[in-house]
């Protein structure tokens, strides 16, 4: 999502390079996303609403979601990305939870800074341990499935933790990986046909 609002601010390029680092762990994720936000500064609103409308599922996640859902399942967005995509996310696929970075909005336009605390690797482990918790299951009863470095430990503390069209690193990483498949093709992974 913030290569496609990198576009709407024309810092496509300078954004991409940060963002390919990040996702094979060269970079900080916290750093990185505060230098990538910092350059949509002055961005409006708009932009986000504009980005969103042209952004297509991912293969397979409508049926994942719906499948999940009848059968009792709960499910979060853990996310670097932003909550206004995400809360978007949840609302069509109804997804019970959401944490991710927020954008700070003065006068209709993005100021280049997130508000914290920022979703980066460590607060996704949290996070997914939090909603173990609240929900009365272990940790090992979690599924996290993730593609970029800052997925790492998550998917590390998760009971089964899926690298899903991943980087190398994290390919490697992961106890499980799908490179090619849809969303849907996680319910092979956990024994749902």
């Amino acid at each position: 999502v913030i290569d496609e609002l990198a576009i709407e601010a024309g810092v496509a390029a300078e954004v991409a390079d940060i963002t390919m680092r990040t996702m094979t762990g060269e970079l900080d994720f916290s750093d990185s996303l505060g230098k990538r936000v910092d350059l949509l500064k002055g961005l409006s609103i708009n932009a986000l609403s504009a980005v969103a409308d042209r952004l297509p599922l991912m293969e397979g996640a409508e049926y994942l979601f719906k499948t999940l859902n009848h059968l009792g399942y709960k499910t979060a967005i853990l996310s670097g990305g932003f909550t206004y995509f995400g809360q978007l996310l949840q609302t069509k696929l109804g997804i019970d939870y959401v944490f991710a970075n927020d954008l700070e909005i003065e006068d209709g336009v993005l100021t280049g800074r997130v508000l914290y605390p920022i979703v980066d690797a460590g607060r996704k482990a949290n996070l997914l341990k939090q909603l173990a918790d609240k929900e009365g299951i272990s940790i090992q009863q979690t599924i996290a499935v993730g593609d970029g470095a800052n997925d790492l430990a998550m998917l590390d503390i998760a009971g089964l933790g899926i690298a899903f069209h991943a980087k190398p690193l994290v390919r490697r990483s992961a106890g499980q990986a799908i490179s090619t498949l849809g969303l849907d093709s996680l319910l092979y992974l956990m024994g749902i046909r």
